[in-house]
């Protein structure tokens, strides 16, 4: 899901919708985007969506090396598909929802193409959030709140985790419904499946998707969503879905498809509690950098009460001591000219949701202004631009060559790749606070 976020816009129940943010979900699913305190986000584009990833742990959009196409055709593909049926049986799967799922199945080669053009495009972390908590997305996401309330009370209640954030994700991934995605589902994975470069991880998904349709949750024709995968109002993949999902409404189908959100809401809720959310706490506080600080403390293992942050000078931005809500690190997405924030253990739960830091940045944000609070506060340095991912290779590199190992060469920009850019900022003067931007690239070249 990568490209700059699809401006589109149309009539909705809650007035205009604004596209949903990039992303995969509920299952784990595997990485749409560079994981970890990171500037750059990698926005995979899907149906409109902004780029995030679903519970499952999806599909790793970080680590897109370019892979040539393979010749494939529809031929190919039912050779495959009738190699793959002794495994799909012997994982439990009846002949007759096999062949029921697969009747005109096609190769479908934008599924392909869309797949290896996922490390083509990123965005910086504020254009993402400019996007992400947009005072449309606010607006609309205030109104689903209001529709929806007396069920989102209900399940705030059961399982502890604040509505706000569910309607957050639900806003992300599909701009509160409107963009569920229309790609037939079994086609699209034994397509990625036969490809190769992922086959492993997304026949795993296609096993999952048809352990569904057996359970009778939803019919062939109703299972569909992205293009990676991911299905309904809050894009859970099939594991995630076999995992998490529920039948709140209590009609006998855990129905995260239809146009009633409730089951998708909830079972996003479950799936949250499942990952360790603790009621009552935020997910975060922006907070202003004290003078003097060290930013080697600015880092996810160094963990602190507010009340310890507090004594070296940390506030929030009303200049108040942070409530000890828990253990807490610093993060600072852009380094040290951007925002700060002060994280606790429910940045964690959203992130299973999806591993980049914006996208959890942008559901946590998005919940706090549906909830009424400010805008991020702090400057962002919009004067830089996103790396490219030939860029992020040559950083990591050009690091490793210089003694700063980065341990891998694969674009991601997460924490071994940011204690590289640390220590080599550390042995050269510069502020510690592990930004990896066109400009240290520069002072590397």
């Amino acid at each position: 899901m990568r490209a700059a976020l699809l401006a589109l816009t149309l009539t909705a129940t809650t007035a205009v919708a604004e596209a949903p943010i990039s992303s995969p979900r509920p299952v784990m699913r595997p990485e749409l985007t560079v994981t970890n305190v990171t500037p750059t986000v990698a926005v995979i584009a899907s149906a409109g969506t902004l780029a995030s990833r679903r519970p499952v742990l999806r599909p790793d959009a970080a680590a897109f090396a370019p892979v040539p196409a393979k010749a494939a055709t529809t031929a190919g593909l039912q050779d495959w598909i009738s190699t793959y049926r002794a495994r799909a049986l012997s994982a439990g799967i009846s002949g007759s929802t096999f062949d029921r799922a697969f009747v005109g199945v096609r190769y479908n080669s934008d599924v392909i193409k869309r797949d290896r053009n996922q490390s083509e495009f990123t965005k910086t972390i504020w254009d993402y959030l400019d996007s992400a908590a947009s005072d449309l997305r606010v607006k609309n996401g205030k109104a689903a709140l209001a529709k929806h309330k007396t069920k989102l009370t209900q399940i705030e209640r059961k399982y502890g985790v604040d509505k706000e954030v569910v309607v957050a994700i639900w806003g992300l991934e599909s701009a509160y419904g409107t963009f569920r995605g229309s790609t037939p589902i079994i086609g699209a994975l034994a397509t990625l499946a036969y490809d190769g470069r992922r086959g492993a991880f997304f026949e795993e998904q296609l096993t999952a998707a048809l352990k569904i349709l057996q359970t009778g949750d939803v019919r062939v024709a109703s299972m569909t969503g992205s293009w990676a995968g991911a299905m309904g109002h809050t894009q859970f993949m099939p594991t995630s879905f076999l995992s998490y999902a529920v039948d709140f409404t209590g009609d006998g189908k855990r129905d995260i498809w239809s146009d009633d959100p409730t089951d998708a809401l909830a079972s996003t809720a479950a799936y949250l509690k499942n990952s360790g959310w603790i009621k009552g706490q935020p997910w975060g506080v922006e907070v202003r950098i004290p003078d003097g600080f060290d930013y080697t403390l600015a880092n996810r293992e160094t963990l602190k009460m507010p009340s310890e942050w507090a004594r070296i000078g940390f506030r929030d931005m009303a200049g108040r001591k942070v409530p000890n809500h828990g253990r807490a690190s610093i993060l600072l997405p852009a380094g040290a000219q951007g925002a700060a924030f002060m994280i606790f253990k429910n940045f964690d739960a959203i992130e299973t949701y999806n591993t980049a830091d914006a996208y959890v940045i942008g559901v946590g944000h998005l919940s706090d202004r549906i909830k009424g609070g400010a805008k991020i506060q702090s400057s962002w340095p919009r004067g830089d631009r996103a790396l490219t991912y030939d860029e992020r290779i040559e950083l990591q590199e050009r690091l490793t060559k210089a003694g700063f190992d980065t341990q891998k060469i694969d674009a991601k920009i997460g924490p071994l790749t940011i204690n590289a850019v640390r220590d080599y900022q550390l042995a050269r003067g510069m502020t510690p606070d592990g930004y990896a931007s066109l400009r240290l690239l520069q002072t590397l070249r």
